[in-house]
């Protein structure tokens, strides 16, 4: 079973609520073998069958569907289509939910119809989903979340793969030239460091289209947005803390961390080296 938006029994293992992330919530459950009812939701859901394999039924779109859901079978529900699943067993899964908005934006970016329908799939196999699935249960599993700016570049991914997958028209192919609005780019992500960015606001900054702008930012500084952005985060930190006499807690809220082990870990990462450990240095 790969979606129970109903599941009353569920354990909810880890959730994106709360966490700021826009367009998409996630949600790794543990739902017990029976029957469940889905209803209709206003987004488009994913399901994404994690660990051992279960024997399931499943009924949607005026189609049944039986088969032996392994791990990394994924099933697309899209917004407003009910149904109903059954497991024999015990099961995990990785629920997602996209919001419409966020599925146009990424229609438009790649020259699609974003009125054109999803067509519900069951035991779908698709790498690339599945690598950006793992990516987002990695987050919900984390100790100490990345910067939401990572979270909101794989909700735009997961997007546009959601888009290729649904259909067999061709899309554009990118001329892969360089994103010509560097300078105004990094200059606006220097001075914003201490606030969430997203990429949107990047995309609406450089002129660009979300899937453009993440295939041109990378043709020019070589690294996603996310990356970079953590790249300067960690190099102001380091700054600050050989520089100044501020607390750990207040610099990392300078760099733009969420808390002080947020800048400890992307530090350590990063550079191999905590910020308690350049303090010592510098005294």
């Amino acid at each position: 079973m790969n979606d129970h938006p109903q599941a009353g029994s569920a354990t909810v293992l880890a959730t994106s609520r709360g966490r700021g992330w826009r367009g998409l919530e996630a949600e790794l459950l543990r739902i017990p073998p029976g029957r469940t009812h889905i209803s209709g939701t206003p987004y488009h859901r994913l399901g994404i069958h994690v660990g051992r394999p279960v024997r399931a039924q499943c009924r949607c779109d005026g189609r049944e569907h039986r088969r032996l859901q392994k791990h990394g079978d994924i099933d697309v529900v899209p917004a407003g289509l009910d149904g109903v699943w059954e497991d024999d067993r015990e099961c995990m899964i990785l629920r997602l939910k996209i919001s419409k908005d966020l599925f146009h934006q990424a229609a438009i970016g790649l020259g699609r119809d974003p009125a054109a329908a999803i067509a519900p799939k069951f035991q779908l196999r698709d790498p690339r989903l599945e690598a950006i699935a793992w990516a987002l249960k990695a987050e919900l599993e984390a100790d100490v979340p990345s910067d939401n700016l990572y979270a909101d570049t794989l909700a735009t991914a997961l997007a546009l793969r959601l888009v290729e997958a649904g259909g067999d028209t061709s899309h554009p192919v990118d001329n892969g030239r360089a994103l010509s609005p560097r300078r105004m780019l990094t200059d606006y992500i220097e001075d914003n460091l201490d606030m969430p960015l997203s990429l949107a606001e990047l995309a609406a900054l450089a002129g660009l289209s979300l899937s453009h702008l993440k295939t041109q930012f990378r043709n020019s500084f070589g690294v996603p947005p996310h990356q970079y952005v953590l790249h300067r985060r960690v190099a102001r930190a380091e700054v600050l803390i050989r520089s100044s006499d501020l607390p750990l807690s207040q610099i990392a809220l300078e760099a733009g961390f969420a808390h002080q082990s947020h800048m400890a870990n992307s530090m350590k990462r990063l550079l191999g080296i905590s910020p308690g450990t350049i303090t010592r240095s510098r005294n």
